[in-house]
């Protein structure tokens, strides 16, 4: 999805504390990282998935693009948050094309926005029963066109070609099939915690069963630092960072830590218990973490199932023990390198 022969496609990442880019070039032995780049932006520019501020957004754009000389166009970006709607359905079975034509019927009952404000999706992942009581499952998707216009409109000023919008929760999907042994028979839970937002994917038989954006992230643990020390925003997002710039000793930012951990943990597990509730899957098997706060640091097993940080770090320590589930960390860098084809 991040490249093409001709045109070649570039990957951009448009988040509440960034601006990322990056682009692949296929070799014999499959697909290197050619370029990567990001530039930060303020706080207030992106607010809960909304842009804000459209200039400073197309500012960091040009800037990481200029940074590192990229020369595509075409671009691939996603989009998550409250505009973003992913709803598993049973319908009467059809044809694809028949689903095509009555989508917007047989949306309006899943959808709370007007139908004529959204733009919509559907993917067929299956069916069951014969005849008249035959049904099938369908994954249906459906984004606010205020949303994905606001954002086309800083990538086209940017002067890039948009050339696919995906969603958050899918786009973390295809890194998991790109890079790991897709595990049919076992329940997956792909959490990605970005600074704003955490997406949650879960995967059973290898296809979605459950998806949710919660506004929780990274920042939560910038806010509290800047509370409980008095500091500005961009000087407690540098003592997180560990890059200093404050008399604050690493044991008083690891019992922040620890308590924003227990929140971030609590609003995972509340998502997977509302997972439980409503599938016929009691377990979940296997966590993978993505994200900028997730890669901050490596973590170990302890032999029993769950995963804690070897470093210093106290916010990933505390939130693999209160879930208490065999956990992996999705690196940015082994996610660069891949023999498999992109989807």
């Amino acid at each position: 999805m991040l490249f093409s022969k001709a045109p070649r496609v570039i990957g951009l990442d448009i988040g509440s504390s960034s601006v990322k880019v990056v682009e692949l070039k296929e070799t014999p032995k499959g697909y290197s990282l050619e370029k990567f780049g990001m530039a930060p932006l303020p706080p207030e520019v992106i607010v809960d998935g909304t842009i804000m501020d459209a200039g400073r957004v197309v500012e960091a754009i040009a800037q990481v693009l200029q940074s590192q000389k990229v020369k595509a166009k075409d671009v691939v970006f996603s989009v998550s948050g409250h505009s973003v709607i992913i709803k598993r359905v049973t319908l009467p079975e059809m044809s694809e094309e028949e689903l095509s034509e009555s989508i917007h019927w047989e949306a309006e009952q899943y959808i709370p926005f007007a139908i004529d404000e959204v733009n919509l999706d559907f993917q067929i992942l299956g069916s069951s029963g014969s005849g008249k009581q035959a049904q099938m499952d369908v994954l249906l998707v459906a984004v606010k066109r205020e949303k994905i216009n606001d954002y086309i409109t800083v990538v086209t000023e940017a002067g890039l070609t948009p050339a696919i919008v995906d969603v958050d929760a899918f786009a973390i999907q295809n890194m998991y099939e790109i890079n790991y042994e897709v595990e049919s028979r076992k329940v997956i839970a792909l959490v990605n915690i970005g600074a704003s937002v955490t997406n949650i994917n879960i995967l059973k038989d290898g296809t979605t069963a459950f998806t949710r954006d919660s506004t929780i992230g990274g920042n939560q643990y910038t806010e509290a630092i800047q509370k409980e020390f008095g500091l500005s925003y961009d000087d407690a997002e540098k003592v997180k960072q560990g890059e200093g710039g404050a008399a604050v000793s690493m044991d008083e930012i690891d019992g922040i830590a620890q308590a924003v951990s227990g929140n971030v943990a609590t609003e995972i597990s509340r998502s997977f218990d509302f997972f439980k509730a409503t599938s016929t899957s009691q377990q979940i098997d296997r966590v993978i973490l993505s994200g900028g706060f997730a890669v901050r640091v490596r973590v170990r097993g302890d032999g029993r199932g769950r995963f804690f940080c070897h470093r210093s770090r106290a916010e990933q320590s505390a939130t693999m023990r209160k879930l208490g589930l065999s956990v992996s960390i999705a690196e940015q860098a082994e996610v660069a390198n891949t023999d498999k084809a992109l989807r």
